[in-house]
């Protein structure tokens, strides 16, 4: 037989069997392009048509993974490229043919899975007749789509629960979750594991015994495990109903990818496997058409893909390793740091001002490091050698060759200069002195450096081994190689870098304070406190704006106001939040969770609750909506958010979004604060700050950049040209 040549997927033929490799020549791992799409049909076609072939193998030529799903660039721009429901559900419709016509065949067809196989690529091997996989710790299975703001869109919520049932489909589906080799076989995703090298072999013994060409829900008497709709158990019909609170509980409504997917499956699995792909097609084509697929793709997928890259680094300063790292400050933030230093390989000295709290700060990576073992994540071995590039001690002389120095002491000018003396007087000349502050400008903390060049801001968000943001702070003086050296730095603890410029609170801190400043307002304007903390997570937030300012520290809020009310003297305005503040620190002797009393109660052993003072010190008065609270808290941080871009704070927009998303936990549903006013719309977006500033005050105020951008329509993510997206497209 002629073997046809193909360029996405090689086709070789062997005893009777056609072994199709994917091995996408310009790629590191196999994706769907509609290049990989045509051949994958050329090459079924060939199998159905030639006599002299009994079956076919399908596996991968990359030695990282199998096949890894879609190509979410080109997806990515579905919503601004105005793609309707129907268009999407077409795209959805033209990949689950493909797989159902090899389904379908008549010729077993084997997957031979050697590694990851994710979203469409495991929708691919759920679509043949026999899955063996690779019996190796990097091996593993999912349909990551919900992750994105979509839906397995090539039978993943339609094969899967015929498969091994509903009730263990639903985690998959709904979280993302992905399953190692040995849950994958006892579950029944997969008929076998072997090893990487002997996949082929396996896959090809099963062909040559007897092979089943039918999928089991193509036989007449197939059910699904477990039941489905009106058949379930009564075991089941609970799954699924606490399954559509606990979605709705989670997302609050914003995220509307996990009800599509319960939708899909409820209504599909009580239908043909033919139906059941329609219905999953036009749930598909509603999530691809909206904008919250759009945003969490743009933001969470490509623009945190870009900065992980570096991409914001100056590409002609060459390339650099941190070896040595000092930290000086052993509290939370300074320990984690020497955490994620030592865990990336660094080796690592951790100062204070005496050696047990060195340890102590030592220790913390210790607990961090057991929690790991008792996981089953980490070795004692490993865990050991981690701990063991770890030096606490209270001698500035052990910083000597440190490629990097960074300070994590108290938020006060005068010790950030006393220690910066210190340390620059035994480190090398060539060394980055770098400050973890958040709020005190790097400019000015650089006065006391002898090499303000070399002085950069390196903001981490607390808890440091699991926040995974960094905020790169360019100070005045701030060199470009200085700046490449921090990312370099970045990049190889594995987190994710904004750089922006100096500002008083820079970009996170600035944005961030507005929302807890504005939950602070609402407390003193007599809103319920039950409704301001419900307000804010039914946006979308991680918590609400009380809790979260009990969590950083309302002693430490009015440790920056007092600090700035120093620094800038007469042209200081106090915070909105300066009067409730001022109580809670001053006269109630409440400063935070760390100090036992805030806005919460935190009973030893409880778990923590609204401090009913509270109702006694600023008494509920008038009628308050959710909806004017929740306007009031996404509105005031996107706005300073929009007020950063136009100062030149943070100079991209992409930045500028993953930093809130990542940084604050502003809602990813938004993709980002400046993505919510370009989905939102400009123009609605200013008439709404222009409503809420008549109400409630200039804060809410639009600047001129916004107003410019309503009239003329400019966005701050410009809308993708036709040649990006065919780009995208066949990439």
């Amino acid at each position: 037989m002629d073997t046809p040549t193909f360029t996405a997927l090689r086709f070789e033929v062997n005893d009777g069997i056609a072994l199709i490799t994917i091995d996408l020549p310009t790629r590191p791992m196999n994706v769907l392009t509609p290049e990989l799409q045509s051949e994958l049909v050329e090459a079924i076609e060939q199998v159905v048509a030639s006599p002299a072939l009994c079956g076919a193998i399908i596996t991968s030529g990359k030695s990282n993974g199998f096949l890894v799903g879609a190509d979410l660039k080109y997806l990515a721009t579905a919503y601004e490229r105005g793609t309707s429901a129907q268009q999407g559900a077409q795209w959805s419709q033209a990949l689950s043919a493909i797989y159902r016509r090899l389904e379908t065949c008549g010729k077993p067809i084997a997957a031979a899975i050697n590694g990851l196989a994710l979203g469409g690529g495991l929708e691919l091997a759920l679509a043949c007749h026999y899955r063996v996989l690779a019996d190796h710790p990097r091996a593993a299975l999912g349909l990551p789509e919900v992750t994105v703001g979509l839906l397995p869109g090539a039978g993943g919520t339609q094969r899967l629960p015929r498969l091994i049932g509903i009730e263990k489909a639903l985690p998959l589906l709904t979280l993302g979750t992905q399953v190692k080799p040995a849950d994958a076989l006892r579950m029944g995703i997969v008929d076998q594991l072997a090893p990487a090298e002997q996949l082929v072999a396996v896959a090809r013994q099963w062909l040559q015994g007897t092979p089943d060409a039918q999928a089991p829900w193509d036989k007449k008497s197939y059910s699904v495990p477990g039941g489905a709709g009106i058949q379930t158990s009564g075991k089941l019909s609970l799954t699924l109903m606490a399954a559509t609170a606990l979605t709705s509980k989670a997302t609050q409504h914003n995220y509307p990818a996990p009800a599509a997917i319960l939708s899909a499956v409820y209504e599909g699995t009580q239908l043909s496997i033919d139906a059941g792909l329609r219905i999953e097609s036009k749930y598909f084509g509603q999530l691809v058409s909206g904008p919250v697929a759009r945003n969490i793709m743009r933001t969470m997928f490509i623009n945190k893909g870009a900065a992980e890259k570096l991409a914001a680094r100056p590409a002609d300063i060459p390339k650099s390793t941190v070896r040595k790292v000092g930290v000086l400050g052993a509290g939370m933030m300074g320990s984690g740091i020497a955490h994620v230093s030592a865990l990336a390989g660094i080796e690592v000295v951790l100062l204070d001002s005496t050696l047990e709290a060195a340890q102590k700060g030592m220790s913390h990576s210790a607990t961090i490091l057991r929690k790991e073992i008792e996981r089953r994540r980490l070795t004692q071995e490993a865990a050991d050698t981690v701990l063991a590039r770890i030096t606490p001690g209270t001698d500035y002389a052990l910083l000597s060759g440190c490629d990097l120095v960074i300070e994590a002491v108290f938020e006060s000018r005068p010790i950030k200069a006393q220690v910066t003396a210190c340390a620059e007087a035994v480190i090398p000349a060539t060394a980055v002195f770098a400050s973890n502050t958040s709020t005190l400008p790097i400019t000015g903390l650089a006065e006391a450096s002898k090499r303000p060049a070399q002085f950069v801001g390196i903001h981490f968000f607390s808890p440091v081994d699991r926040m995974p943001l960094v905020e790169i702070i360019v100070g005045t003086k701030t060199s470009r190689e200085t700046i490449a050296r921090a990312l370099d730095y970045v990049g190889q603890l594995r987190k994710v870098p904004i750089v922006v410029h100096d500002s008083r609170g820079f970009y996170t801190s600035r944005c961030f304070g507005t929302y807890s400043y504005e939950g602070q307002r609402m407390l003193a304007e007599g809103i319920d406190p039950a409704l301001i903390e419900n307000a804010g997570k039914i946006a979308g937030m991680p918590v609400g704006p009380l809790a979260v300012t009990d969590e950083v520290s309302l002693e430490l809020q009015y440790s920056v106001i007092t600090q700035t009310r120093e620094d800038v003297g007469a042209a200081f305005k106090e915070p909105i939040a300066w009067p409730v503040l001022r109580h809670f620190v001053e006269d109630l002797k409440r400063p935070g969770r760390k100090g036992g009393a805030g806005f919460y109660d935190y009973p030893p052993g409880g778990k923590k609750r609204l401090w009913p003072g509270l109702r006694t010190e600023y008494p509920p008065s008038g009628e308050f909506s959710v909806a004017e609270a929740k306007a009031r808290l996404l509105c005031i941080q996107a706005l300073e958010a929009a007020r950063c871009y136009e100062e030149g704070v943070v100079t991209s927009a992409a930045e500028a979004d993953l930093g809130s998303v990542l940084g604050w936990g502003f809602p990813a549903y938004t993709g980002g604060t400046l993505s919510f006013i370009d989905t939102m719309g400009p123009a609605a977006f200013v008439a709404e700050c222009s409503r809420l500033a008549r109400k409630y005050g200039e804060r809410f105020r639009p600047p001129r950049s916004l107003l410019r951008r309503a009239k003329s329509g400019e966005l701050f993510h410009p809308r993708a040209t036709e040649a990006e997206v065919e780009k995208a497209a066949g990439s």
